[in-house]
């Protein structure tokens, strides 16, 4: 059984193969926070101003401090795992990008919410690899702050 719905996408394997082309829906709005920020920058070694020292950062166009653009990127993996979910799959695994783009800054204290349409769906040796176009969409923004193709492979259950 497939059911796509504003909370996601549950299926099989199986149903898998016929959800290219779907769109499967939204997460919840989320804040980004300066803590979460600052745990990026300390991960990654990235304490770059626009991103960690919030009174300078007002002095940019930004007009206050943003999220990095690999600290967006990463939201892409918890946005997918919520909303797809393949019931028979044994595991599922990051394969790569094929395109990803930052039109738009993520705000600190600014809201955010990931969609997720299946592109594609192949064959893979004991499984299927997805193509999916993930957003991560800023409330009151007109453009999104990621927009990528995103490649996951799920094996097993078939």
């Amino acid at each position: 059984m497939t059911s796509a719905n504003t909370q996601g996408l549950e299926t099989t394997i199986a149903g898998l193969r016929e959800a290219a082309g779907t769109h499967v829906g939204y997460t919840d709005w989320q804040e980004m926070t300066q803590e979460r920020v600052n745990q990026f920058a300390d991960a990654t070694d990235d304490h770059q101003f626009i991103h960690v020292d919030p009174e300078r950062a007002k002095q940019t166009p930004f007009g206050g401090t943003i999220a990095h653009g690999f600290l967006t990127l990463s939201l892409v993996a918890p946005t997918s795992q919520q909303l797809m979910k393949v019931t028979d799959a044994l595991m599922g695994v990051n394969y790569g990008l094929d395109r990803v783009r930052f039109p738009a800054p993520l705000p600190v204290g600014a809201q955010w919410r990931g969609g997720m349409e299946i592109v594609e769906v192949t064959e893979i040796p004991g499984g299927l690899q997805i193509k999916a176009k993930v957003t991560i969409e800023v409330k009151d923004s007109p453009k999104p702050a990621c927009v990528a193709e995103s490649l996951v492979r799920v094996y097993g259950g078939q």
